[in-house]
């Protein structure tokens, strides 16, 4: 590689003061801090989605799945008896892609509310055979599942905005507001890197730094409190 820079320089392809290293793409971190739902936020929009999209946002929010990985399940992948869910394939724009890696082929627990609010899914939904899609589309028959580009678009986004839910949010957010629990409960970091399914422990330690930030923020507040007597004052304009 150096002498392919050095060639570069030499034919005038590069200037001479123009340091060859900066044209090098490097990978970066995640430099956005991800968007997540408070616990309230959470109550308001489900209460307001339909029975599929619920189901949807319930099983990313109790499990920490990929909406790819959720639309990949089938009826036959859910063991309810168990509680738990076999996650084998997913599903992009129409694409089945199978998990390849050993920690994204791990069972993943349900929890009971999670059990049951896929049955009581299944109980109004389109298709419900053992063999088929548990998201399948009715457009297409049952033979795939929905898009998740288009049930976020026309749905997810547009019901966030009715209640009231300016921050732009995704099918994502569901994943992302499940990891940031985890990590603010203070479960132990092996076991938050096995729910996320990740397959290395750094990208379980960026969860654990955004939340530590927030209990530092949070402690951080209380001294302020105590130092500018804040939460009488404050008390005080209240009584007045």
């Amino acid at each position: 590689m150096s002498a392919v820079f050095r060639h570069a320089i030499r034919y005038g392809w590069l200037g001479q003061r123009e340091n060859p290293i900066a044209l090098v793409r490097v990978s970066a971190k995640r430099k956005r801090v991800p968007v997540t739902l408070t616990a309230e936020e959470f109550r308001a929009l489900l209460g307001k989605l339909p029975d599929r999209e619920r189901a949807i946002g319930v099983t990313c929010a109790t499990t920490g799945l990929r909406v790819s990985e959720v639309l990949g399940l089938k009826w036959e992948d859910i063991d309810f008896g168990t509680g738990t869910a076999n996650v084998v394939r997913s599903v992009t724009d129409g694409h089945v892609e199978h998990c390849k890696t050993e920690t994204s082929q791990q069972p993943v627990p349900l929890d009971e509310l999670t059990g049951g609010e896929l049955l009581r899914w299944r109980s109004v939904a389109p298709y419900g055979a053992y063999s088929v899609w548990i998201f399948a589309s009715a457009k297409l028959w049952g033979r795939m599942p929905i898009w998740a580009n288009t049930s976020r678009e026309k749905v997810l986004q547009a019901i966030a905005r009715k209640v009231g839910i300016a921050k732009p949010i995704g099918w994502h957010t569901f994943r992302h507001t499940y990891s940031s629990l985890l990590a603010e409960n203070g479960n132990d970091i092996k076991v938050v890197q096995e729910l996320m399914r990740h397959a290395k422990v750094s990208t379980t330690m960026e969860v654990y730094t955004y939340a530590r930030m927030e209990r530092k923020r949070a402690a951080q507040s209380r001294v302020v409190d105590v130092l500018f007597e804040r939460e009488r004052t404050e008390l005080a304009h209240a009584e007045s």
